[in-house]
């Protein structure tokens, strides 16, 4: 196993993940058309269309690619995590011309850009380490659209999960058209304040229609989305029965004085990817 091997299935695996839109997510889309009338259906049957030409002609499927990040899954005896962090700059880096990616990132004081997607901190890369002698490496771009409508509630734990319900649909909703609707709404419940956020984020990786494995976790995660579909703000706002194809769900312990809900919201470009390796060095990109 290489460096150079790595770097090219990263940038493969980036580049899949900016043009190749999830079988599930478009199979929700389908759904939802089917539902739709109007506006709602023109905007649905628009979104699946570029999937199909971003597929097609191997190009991204949003003009915002996102600032990429990635969740790393390394096994205590990867005999690659040393060099890990490094090839995945130099992929973002050979990705932004190659695939091409629009330079997303910008120095927070000064606007500078590096015009390469790289930048203090970014990419982002979340690490945990596993048992194991494998890695696996989830790839999340995520626009600013979306990013925009993430939000952190600092609940008192006195609101119950009525409370929790109360405050997701009405930021969802709030939110309206700008997040580029129907998408995912990532949940994060307890923990801290930052790991709420990061819980939301990690229910994104899951693929739609999928459900927490506590039943009642899962009944939650339908009910929110059928609360924010009744909004009827629908596809891009413009109207609809269909304002968010799912709900994820993610949860922590909690300090008992503390209810943090963190909200992550993904448009309806729903780009996942991941690569694997093991301790032979074969990569597979899926």
């Amino acid at each position: 196993m290489s460096s150079d091997e790595v770097i090219e299935h990263l940038v493969s695996a980036i580049r899949q993940a900016e043009t190749v839109l999830p079988q599930d997510v478009v199979s929700a889309l389908k759904q939802a058309k089917e539902v739709e009338s109007g506006a709602a259906r023109v905007q649905l049957e628009a979104m699946l269309k570029n999937a199909d030409a971003a597929r097609d002609g191997s190009i991204p499927m949003c003009q915002d690619t996102g600032i990429q990040s990635f969740i790393v899954r390394a096994g205590a005896k990867f005999p690659g995590l040393s060099a890990l962090r490094s090839q995945i700059i130099a992929a973002v880096r050979r990705a932004t011309s190659e695939v091409p990616l629009r330079p997303n990132t910008v120095h927070p004081f000064t606007g500078d850009n590096p015009g390469d997607n790289v930048g203090e901190h970014i990419p982002y890369i979340s690490w945990e380490i596993v048992d194991g002698d494998s890695c696996a490496i989830d790839l999340l771009p995520k626009g600013g659209g979306s990013e925009n409508c993430a939000a952190l509630g600092m609940l008192p734990p006195g609101v119950g999960i009525n409370g929790v319900k109360r405050f997701i649909v009405d930021h969802v909703v709030g939110c309206g058209g700008k997040p580029c609707p129907p998408g995912i709404v990532g949940v994060g419940i307890g923990g801290g304040a930052d790991l709420s956020l990061k819980l939301g984020k990690l229910s994104l990786l899951r693929p739609v229609g999928s459900r927490h494995p506590e039943g009642k976790i899962a009944a939650l995660e339908e009910e929110l989305r059928d609360l924010i579909n009744a909004s009827g703000i629908g596809p891009m706002g413009l109207g609809g029965r269909t304002t968010c194809l799912d709900v994820h769900i993610e949860y922590a312990h909690r300090h008992p004085a503390s209810l943090p809900v963190g909200i992550v919201y993904q448009c309806w470009s729903d780009r996942r990817a991941r690569v694997t390796i093991d301790a032979s060095g074969k990569i597979e990109v899926t």
